[in-house]
């Protein structure tokens, strides 16, 4: 936990602490310098090193703004530590100057940076997690379409029928329907062969 001093000199970007310590963010798993002009991240997720080594060792990334090591952060990784924060996140409002904000870079390099390695945008990275557990949701669960559509980000019913009719050709009762149908048939072949054994 930062210290009073320690938490002024984050959210007042003070460079003359930089060296002094480095502040790491839980949340994100990302570590900074006090300099960095990141968002200020809430201060309970916030954990203080006395060197870059002490917060990598501790399984935490360099920031890619402030770059606390002065080295730049590979692409990939930086990419890998976005995908993990929506993977965690995914049910809450996020936007692409959010999950900047959030990862420590702008929105361009972020949009341009995600597209080249993972073939899509981080938006629509974001829609395709949301879908997946929405799917995943209707099939295992009998909860409600719009219960669904809140747990995972989406928001209304009418929303993620649209996004499931686009994605699958159906409403997301009829997808629930048909794989418990495909469920049940299954079952029910496999029930007839044990009854008949070859």
């Amino acid at each position: 936990m930062a210290t009073e001093e320690q938490w002024q000199a984050i959210v007042g970007n003070e460079g003359t602490y930089d060296g002094v310590f480095y502040y790491a963010v839980e949340t994100t798993g990302i570590y900074c310098r006090p300099s960095c002009k990141s968002k200020a991240p809430n201060r309970s997720n916030v954990r203080i090193f006395a060197d870059a080594s002490a917060a990598e060792a501790e399984g935490f990334r360099p920031c890619k703004r402030c770059r606390p090591q002065g080295v730049r952060l590979p692409d990939e990784e930086w990419v890998e530590q976005i995908v993990r924060y929506i993977d965690r996140h995914y049910a809450e409002r996020l936007t692409l100057e959010e999950l900047a904000d959030r990862c420590h870079g702008s929105r361009f390099h972020l949009q341009r940076t995600f597209k080249r390695i993972k073939g899509v945008s981080p938006m629509e990275y974001v829609q395709q997690v949301r879908m997946d557990q929405a799917s995943e949701r209707l099939v295992t669960t009998g909860e409600s379409v719009l219960e669904i559509a809140q747990a995972v980000g989406i928001g209304g019913a009418a929303y993620l029928t649209t996004l499931f009719k686009r994605k699958t050709g159906l409403t997301p009762g009829a997808y629930r329907e048909r794989i418990w149908q495909d469920r049940r048939h299954a079952e029910t072949s496999e029930g007839a062969d044990s009854a008949n054994p070859a």
